[in-house]
């Protein structure tokens, strides 16, 4: 294996690692994360979330077999690969940070059968939503690092779903915290910034 692949496999298994372990400490908490395609929830919800858990997992193997070399990669410019993996690496630090940031309120998903409190501090106050912005720059990161047409398509299509599943989980918890979360909309953009001062 080379070194850029060795690089990878690191922020790889830090990366899911990190998301394994979290959804681990929280049940032993009693608490289950991973709400995707679970719970109570509106059908168009539903099948976004399905979509996106099929998606992840094919672009899962999408980064393994590109990583590994099993489908030939665009590019072998070294500096490009480098930048690739420090934005992947980006995205891993910036997954963390938000799954830290929500403690026990962490999940994957809707579901109005569950209670969580709104978490607006933190890397929060920057980003409405810096567990998908993470998930985006992981994904973008390793596909400029080891590009091929699979790698490239399937990375496009998860983060389009992830898009989708964001506004979902928007609706919800404007639903949920009502002129709390209208408020902070008002101040923390979808992606990344402010829009006026806290």
């Amino acid at each position: 294996m080379s070194v850029y692949q060795i690089t990878a496999l690191a922020v790889v298994i830090a990366f899911y690692g990190a998301y394994i372990s979290k959804n681990l400490s929280l049940k032993i908490n009693g608490v289950s994360a991973n709400r995707l395609v679970r719970g109570n929830k509106p059908k168009k919800t539903f099948i976004i979330e399905l979509v996106l858990s099929i998606a992840t997992l094919g672009v899962a193997l999408a980064q393994a077999v590109s990583m590994l070399g099993w489908i030939p990669s665009f590019n072998d410019i070294g500096w490009l690969i480098i930048a690739g993996l420090l934005i992947s690496a980006l995205g891993t630090a910036v997954f963390i940070t938000a799954m830290l940031t929500m403690r026990l309120n962490w999940r994957a998903g809707v579901d109005s059968e569950q209670s969580t409190e709104l978490v607006i501090q933190g890397i929060y106050k920057y980003s409405r939503n810096p567990a998908f912005l993470g998930f985006d720059l992981f994904y973008i990161g390793l596909a400029a690092a080891f590009p091929n047409v699979l790698h490239i398509a399937v990375t496009l299509f998860c983060i389009i779903m992830f898009h989708f599943q964001i506004l979902e989980e928007e609706r919800f918890l404007e639903e949920r915290f009502r002129d709390q979360y209208r408020a902070y909309m008002k101040v923390t953009k979808r992606y990344l910034g402010m829009n006026k001062q806290i």
